[in-house]
């Protein structure tokens, strides 16, 4: 019996990785439902002719949360996408340094 296999557990990474996506997509649709709210209020300031101070602060707020998305779309591919791929990956540390751009240059 010194020759038998070894069986290793199996861990289910898919259902673990569908799991978590699931989880980051809801999070993306409430926050694109928030933006949606925003650009609402931003229609309705529009039509009710507030002034424009008030208008420029609701779209730069739409517009802080838009780029916050596009950072964390941005972020999740990169993680997912770029480093997790086994050829042509990149090593964390670098992606670390793209990610830490991209939230510079999107807030």
């Amino acid at each position: 019996m010194g020759a038998e296999k070894r069986r290793e557990p199996k861990l289910k990474v898919v259902g673990l990785v569908q799991a978590t996506e699931a989880r980051e997509r809801s999070k993306l649709l409430n926050r694109v439902k928030r933006i949606r709210g925003q650009i609402t209020a931003v229609e309705r300031a529009l039509t009710e002719d507030d002034d424009c101070p008030d208008v420029l602060m609701q779209l730069a707020a739409a517009r802080g949360a838009i780029n916050s998305l596009m950072a964390e779309v941005l972020e999740d591919h990169i993680r997912l996408h770029v480093v997790a791929q086994g050829k042509g990956a990149i090593e964390p540390e670098i992606a670390e340094d793209l990610i830490d751009l991209v939230r510079a240059y999107l807030k």
